[in-house]
Order: structure tokens, then sequence, then C-alpha cells
């Protein structure tokens, strides 16, 4: 089974990185998708799953308030976590969670390879070394980040989570390893 040309490697990616339109109102980086981290995945023949938008999924395009670009990023990015950890948004992050750690174990099933899953740093939903609360960038994983590392400890599952900041220098370094480069 699988034996065509697919290279049955693929890395996990937060959506917001291969769809800058989904992020919070004030904070889009580039007009679509950032480039060089696709460049490199797809130069690496690695195919890319795009993480689901806890935000989005959560609270819609707004996130909840139309006036939130008017605020500081980390002070709005601190009201976005606070509402995602409201019982309907941490519910549907928890739906989101589940079918994440399916799509892992169905590809590890059939003998791919799952590189890695990238986090976007500063998010207070993607975030892996840091996140947002308390009004400013903190050590620390933005809630979806935590319960996919809860879930996947629970099912058993090892996967490198790695967080980017892509306008960073460092973030395609860091892809790159990910990739094995």
């Amino acid at each position: 089974m699988f034996t065509d040309g697919r290279s049955k490697r693929v890395i996990f990616l937060a959506h917001c990185l291969l769809n800058q339109n989904a992020i919070s109102d004030g904070t889009a980086e580039v007009p679509a998708a950032h480039r060089e981290i696709l460049r490199a995945i797809l130069d690496a023949q690695v195919g890319v799953v795009q993480l689901p938008c806890p935000e989005l999924c959560g609270l819609g395009l707004d996130r909840g308030d139309p006036r939130g670009a008017e605020r500081p990023v980390v002070v709005e990015n601190t009201r976005i976590r606070r509402a995602m950890e409201q019982p309907e948004a941490a519910a549907r992050l928890q739906e989101l969670t589940d079918q994440v750690v399916w799509q892992i174990r169905e590809y590890r099933k059939h003998g791919f390879a799952v590189l890695g899953i990238v986090g976007v740093d500063r998010s207070p939903c993607c975030g892996v070394d840091t996140t947002s609360d308390q009004d400013r960038e903190l050590p620390g994983r933005g809630v979806f980040m935590a319960a996919l590392q809860t879930a996947l400890e629970e099912a058993e599952l090892t996967v490198p989570v790695i967080g980017v900041k892509p306008s960073s220098p460092d973030a395609l370094a860091k892809v790159r390893a990910l990739l094995g480069e």
C-alpha cells in the first residue's frame, strides 16, 4: 500500500503559517503564507498537514471582538487566551486536538514519518516556547499546543514540537533542523 510517488514524510504546521488570512486582526506579517518556510518543506519533499486554527474555529475570524486590533498584541492575545479557556471554545479545542492525534496515528499506522509539529511562538493557542498571558509574552505553551501535547502523551505518541516566530532570522533554520537538513 502507498507504493507510489509520495515521500511518506509529513510535517504539521500551524494554520497561520500557511494562511495569514486566518490570524487575529493586526498581527499578520505577510499577505498570504510564509513562503520561505513552505518552500524549504516542499524542497525537502515533505508533505504539509495544516493544523486547524483553534482561534478561528473557537471564536471566529474577529476572535469575538471586532476591535481587537486596537489593543497591543499581547493584551489582545491574553484576551483571546481567556476566551479559548471558556467551556464552549475549550470543547471545540478538544475536538480539534482529537482530530490531529487521529491524523498522526493514521499516518504512522501506514508507515509515514511524522517529522514534527511547528507552532508559532507568542500565540495564545499555538505558542510552543512562548505564549501570551498576563498581557505579556511569557515562557510556556499556548492552550492548543498544551492540549495537543497532553493528548499525544496520553496516546503514547512521540512527535517533535517546535515553536517559531516566522519573522525571526532563526525560524527557517529551526524548520530545516526538524526536516533533518
